[in-house]
């Protein structure tokens, strides 16, 4: 018999998708998170000790889930002096108490720095993944080989699914990102490019890779700032090093902005952020070139990208017009979650079969009960996807999620609304009741 969850990770990728009856889905989540947990627990001490702590030994109702999540904060509980002293030994030896695969096959003699250790992990076949790091401090997350694999199934119909778009290989990709680099959105532009791409078309901005050490310098200078003791040669010299790297990519974006106005009339698949988006526009205009001369089964996709840089108001209509009547994804993820939600018609975030929504309070520790309705509060989730790790999370966004039966779009189960906000302000840590008590577990274990 095939396992519950296998069930589920099949489904998400199944033309018949969001049709099926989301009670009778919750009821094999909660079996597929039982066969999960039963194989994680015997695999992660971490995991075992927050079960036992919780006295949680079998997963019968969602109630038995909230021990056994872990707050988002828990990827970046390595003290700073490992990175800072150069201690890969011990930096390695806090991953695995996140990790189920064994980490030891990892070379680590005469690693240079943080982004070295990293590609170090990846070329021993542990798919490190790391956030942005916006207070200063990098999230590290461990991938395995095996969750690339099941991901890419998905990524197949998350993009054009709702869009009745199948990826076929063959259209010009336009990514404006780095090529490489241990970050989910990278990453998920490869796949895109993989998926959807002619070969011989596809087209990054930078084929140099993004560091996560220049990201994680840039974001700790922005806090030091804020909290005012940046020194001035500090400053000036990274906006001296931002400006060059600036130049040098708005000279890269003007080269491939020729590429994707030449391909306008043809399907492309194009990805980019706000701020890019407008600058194609602006050069099209320059050039001659109306609104509404992009084909009409192009794929583009827009998001983020405004921090210190000033559009009007109306930037998004401007661009919506410019491209015309293409077909717009918009997915809902984070580095923690594998599993995407797309959005429909009615603007509606879909939550795929092989991911348990969980809604909590803002400490994380009261389950916050469904109901045929809205219900509020901080976003947590169960991951079936994951090989690598445990996907049990506690997030960092406040959401609204619909538990009705039924969306406006006519497709089933529960969807996320929009806004969704952050609980914690830019450069400022998260506070979640159960952190310090699995800070302290890590930190005990690494140093044991």
């Amino acid at each position: 018999m095939t396992p519950v969850r296998r069930q589920l990770l099949d489904l998400c990728s199944a033309p018949d998708h969001y049709e099926r009856d989301p009670r009778e889905i919750a009821e094999m989540q909660l079996l597929a998170a039982q066969e999960l947990f039963e194989q994680r627990v015997e695999q992660l001490p971490l995991l075992k000790r927050r079960a036992d702590d919780g006295a949680v030994t079998r997963i019968g109702k969602l109630d038995d889930l909230l021990p056994l999540l872990l707050p988002h904060t828990a990827y970046k509980s390595y003290p700073p002096s490992f990175i800072e002293q150069g201690r890969w030994d011990r930096m390695l030896q806090w991953l695995q108490t996140l990790s189920v695969e064994n980490l030891g096959d990892t070379d680590i003699r005469d690693v240079s720095g943080v982004d070295d250790w990293v590609e170090r992990l990846w070329a021993a076949g542990h798919q490190v993944m790391a956030t942005s790091g916006t207070s200063g401090k990098c999230s590290f997350l461990n991938r395995s080989l095996r969750d690339r694999e099941q991901l890419r199934e998905y990524f197949k119909v998350v993009m054009g699914g709702f869009l009745g778009l199948t990826p076929k290989q063959d259209r010009p990709v336009f990514q404006l990102f780095p090529k490489g680099g241990p970050n989910y959105g990278v990453q998920s532009s490869l796949m895109n490019a993989e998926l959807w791409g002619r070969p011989g078309d596809i087209h990054f901005l930078s084929d140099e890779p993004l560091k996560i050490s220049e990201v994680s310098r840039a974001a700790t200078l922005r806090k030091r700032m804020k909290e005012g003791v940046a020194t001035p040669t500090e400053i000036a010299d990274f906006e001296a090093e931002s400006a060059a790297k600036n130049r040098q990519s708005q000279v890269r974006l003007q080269q491939m902005v020729e590429k994707i106005l030449a391909h306008r009339h043809e399907p492309i698949f194009l990805s980019g952020m706000w701020a890019q988006h407008w600058i194609i526009m602006q050069t099209a205009r320059a050039m001659g070139i109306g609104d509404g001369e992009f084909h009409p089964d192009s794929l583009v996709a827009a998001g983020g990208g405004l921090k210190g840089i000033a559009l009007p108001d109306d930037y998004e209509q401007q661009i919506n017009r410019f491209y015309g009547n293409v077909k717009r994804p918009k997915n809902y993820g984070m580095t923690e979650m594998a599993l995407m939600l797309p959005r429909c018609e009615a603007q509606r975030y879909h939550v795929p079969a092989g991911l348990i929504p969980l809604v909590v309070n803002a400490n994380a520790d009261e389950l916050i009960g469904r109901v045929d309705g809205v219900v509020e509060g901080r976003f947590a989730f169960v991951d079936l996807l994951f090989e690598g790790r445990w996907g049990g999370v506690i997030g960092g966004d406040r959401v609204r999620i619909d538990f009705a039966p039924t969306c406006a779009c006519g497709r089933r189960g529960p969807v996320l609304l929009e806004p969704i906000t952050r609980f914690a302000a830019p450069g400022e840590d998260d506070h979640i009741g159960c952190a310090g008590t699995i800070d302290a577990y890590l930190r005990g274990a690494v140093e044991a």
